[in-house]
């Protein structure tokens, strides 16, 4: 019989999902011999036996990788036969740079929940219960290659037992790095404001106060959550107060699937996407109006099932039925992590803490998706997906691009791979800043990458852009908001261009020194060049138009009806704006030259909900576009709003006989969800006229969607069906978020196609 060595090296995410203990046992399946280490790379096999085993190796050894296990390149390469008679398992080594990947946070899997809920198991309740196949990766890691010594349970010696599993390669247990019980792990405990414990079991406890309308702050993977009760609305509302969210909607935490479907309608994607190993937040359609107090004048719920033993615990049959779970923090502050900081940061936000001894070392926040034209998309992508890398069309060089002011996330990138960064949020508070540089130092830290190229948005106030210039011996490359937003579509969907690009959301610096926002582009990765937006309207106010949409109302009616505005005005807008309000914008309007000058689609929006359904005051960003969204009646041929086109230096589009339109339905009494319905009508034919338009001038037939705005999923839905009707290619982004949050990967994209070009 012939007999064959290979040298196999494996690269992706293989490190503490259970990789070598499945190769120890298909290796022992096939009677073959060798041994297996993990490396900076990823992991290292050498594999000897008969020739067809070895096939046979090679063939199971992507296909039948364990479900958290990522394979994104196998090499090998022949060796000399050696005398060995077993398979073993290697210790670690190091010797190079880092090039390994890390898993993201994993939801306890289904073995570890017959455990946990066996009473006659050893880790029966244990709220730290985790096993090769799930719990804690990303946050707990301080550096690779991913042993428990190089982890925050490496203050936790295991017990022999837990020993005996991780040393057993045919144990689901072997090296879990989190591996622990109650003899040996971490522990809960439930304190007071003070911090001083309370008496009696932490979680019974903990689910008594809940129930008794109490708000606790719950340590759980990647920082706190504030919990009360979401059947509770006295203690919803006292939550909304402590943590000034006046209307912003609350995640809700269900036991389980059947109680989503009491609450939302749930169809198989849906379903899918609540029971995944990564846990997201889903926003769901409501079908009932019980928790309308958790999220008003909104029509989908955000909702996710346990993912943490100690979630199991605090809902289902041992707790309640769901509750409110919102990131422990004050309102844009980034999320608390450490037991102090928490104790301290959200002493006014919980009345009790249920905290608990492992560090966390990194925070993460939640994870929020949605379905739109069948495919997920990314509303916010952090735990449960971070640190994975999107792979890119072609290898570039290390470069850190560090996103915008707003929903800010960074990527950094290594060869092929393009690692997007956790949610940080808005960078307006020096907390979040403060945690957008912690955010920098851990990827470039963890992937031993040193970038020598920094990608910023043009816009020099963000923060982002501060810290980039700040930056020294490094190459600078300044992005155009929206061209990154197009870029980062391109770069999902491995297109080089050019393509014709839709860019809508509610604000970027633009290269004339306006506020940009709805920009059709002709772009590649190293240039764009503008084919169309909407025609300029000033911003009375600047930032205080995106707070106050009537603003933004009245500046649209002042085009077409100039001082004549206040006679197409609806009354009710007119009632609800105190007169030394409207005097003042509209002096601010007889003189242009004090507002900012827009083309944002998001504005808009802003200016459309104010006049058809009397929103005329924003608490939270792109509030008066859902409730645009929300209110938009479901029924066709109902007509649209019409819109007008010009040509100078490119095409321009008028939304003068819009609102002429949008005014007379008004008069006559048209209801808010028609209104809603034609102007989405009119933004989708519109908006395809023009595509048309340029395609026929370039001749491309590529578009890519992009910008906040196409988290609308009438518009994006809309407008993807019209052009895909009229022959386009239609890409949009279901890997990063298709606002703000994705856009650091486009920044990076541009500069790596940039950097023989200016440094801007």
């Amino acid at each position: 019989m012939m007999n064959q060595r290979l040298k196999i090296e494996v690269r992706g995410i293989v490190q503490g999902v259970g990789f070598r203990p499945y190769v120890y046992r298909l290796a022992h399946r096939l009677g073959l011999v060798g041994n297996i280490l993990n490396s900076e790379t990823g992991v290292s096999i050498e594999i000897q036996g008969a020739v067809g085993a070895v096939l046979s190796f090679m063939e199971a050894l992507p296909a039948e990788a364990p479900p958290l296990a990522r394979v994104l390149e196998v090499e090998s390469s022949e060796m000399n036969l050696l005398d060995e008679s077993s398979f073993v398992i290697l210790e670690s080594t190091r010797s190079g740079s880092a090039a390994t990947l890390i898993s993201p946070d994993i939801a306890t899997c289904p073995d570890c929940i017959r455990e946990f809920f066996d009473p006659a198991d050893r880790r029966y309740l244990y709220p730290f219960i985790n096993c090769t196949n799930c719990g804690p990766r990303f946050t707990i890691v301080r550096s690779i290659p991913y042993d428990r010594t190089n982890t925050s349970m490496a203050s936790f010696t295991m017990c022999q037992r837990c020993q005996s599993e991780y040393d057993d390669p045919f144990d689901r247990r072997f090296h879990a790095q989190p591996n622990a019980c109650w003899d040996c792990g971490p522990q809960l405990q439930l304190v007071d404001r003070s911090g001083a414990p309370m008496e009696g079991d932490p979680m019974d406890v903990a689910i008594q106060l809940l129930q008794r309308g109490h708000i606790l702050a719950v340590k759980g993977i990647g920082g706190f959550h504030l919990a009360a009760d979401a059947f509770n609305p006295l203690t919803v509302q006292e939550l909304r107060r402590r943590k000034g969210r006046q209307e912003k909607s609350f995640a809700i935490m269900v036991a389980g699937l059947a109680t989503a479907q009491e609450l939302c309608s749930v169809d198989e994607g849906g379903a899918a996407l609540l029971e995944s190993p990564q846990r997201p937040i889903v926003l769901l359609p409501k079908i009932s109006s019980r928790l309308d107090y958790a999220a008003p004048g909104v029509s989908h719920l955000g909702i996710f099932l346990p993912y943490t033993p100690i979630h199991h615990l605090l809902v289902g049959s041992h707790g309640l039925r769901a509750l409110v779970m919102t990131s422990g923090n004050l309102s844009e502050e980034p999320i608390a992590i450490d037991n102090d900081e928490a104790l301290d940061r959200l002493t006014g936000l919980a009345d009790f803490f249920l905290l608990h001894n492992r560090k966390i070392l990194l925070r993460c926040d939640d994870s929020v998706v949605r379905r739109i034209a069948g495919k997920t998309q990314f509303a916010r992508r952090s735990r449960g997906f971070v640190p994975s890398p999107i792979l890119l069309g072609e290898p570039v060089p290390p470069i850190l691009a560090v996103g915008g002011e707003l929903k800010n996330a960074i990527c950094l990138s290594r060869d092929r791979l393009a690692f997007v960064g956790q949610h940080i949020g808005d960078m307006e508070e020096l907390s979040a800043y403060n945690f957008f540089r912690e955010s920098i130092r851990h990827f470039e830290d963890t992937l031993e990458v040193t970038p020598h190229i920094v990608a910023h948005d043009l816009h020099p106030a963000y923060l982002s852009t501060q810290w980039a210039k700040g930056q020294h011996n490094v190459r600078l490359v300044g992005v155009q908001h929206h061209h990154a937003h197009i870029a980062s579509c391109m770069a999902e969907n491995h297109l080089s261009g050019p393509v014709i690009g839709i860019a809508l959301d509610g604000m970027g610096y633009g290269t004339d020194g306006n506020a940009w926002g709805g920009e059709v582009l002709i772009a590649t990765y190293k240039s764009f060049r503008r084919a169309a937006h909407f025609a300029y309207t000033p911003m009375p106010g600047g930032a205080q138009a995106i707070r106050e949409p009537w603003r933004m109302a009245v500046s649209y009616l002042w085009q077409p009806f100039g001082s004549e505005w206040r006679t197409r005005c609806p009354p009710a807008l007119l009632s609800n704006v105190p007169e030394s309000s409207l005097r003042f914008v509209e002096q601010l309007l007889r003189n242009g030259s004090l507002s900012q000058l827009t083309s944002s689609c998001g504005r808009l929006f802003d200016a459309v909900a104010a006049l058809a359904c009397n929103r005329t005051e924003a608490t939270y960003e792109a509030q008066a576009a859902i409730t645009l969204e929300t209110c938009c009646d479901p029924s066709t041929g109902v007509g649209a709003y019409p819109f007008s086109l010009s040509m100078s230096e490119c095409l321009q589009i008028d939304a003068g006989p819009l609102f002429v339109a949008l005014t007379d339905d008004i008069s006559h009494n048209i209801s808010p969800g028609i209104l809603s319905r034609r102007f989405h009508n009119g933004l989708v034919k519109i908006l395809a006229e023009v595509v048309n338009s340029v395609a026929q001038e370039s001749g491309l037939h590529d578009i890519c969607l992009s910008g906040g705005s196409f988290q609308n999923r009438v518009l994006s839905e809309d407008l993807e069906t019209s052009l895909s009707m009229k022959g386009f290619n239609v890409f949009t982004q279901t890997q990063v978020p298709c606002g703000d949050g994705g856009l650091s990967l486009g920044q990076l994209m541009v500069a790596a196609h940039c950097v023989g070009g200016p440094v801007v």
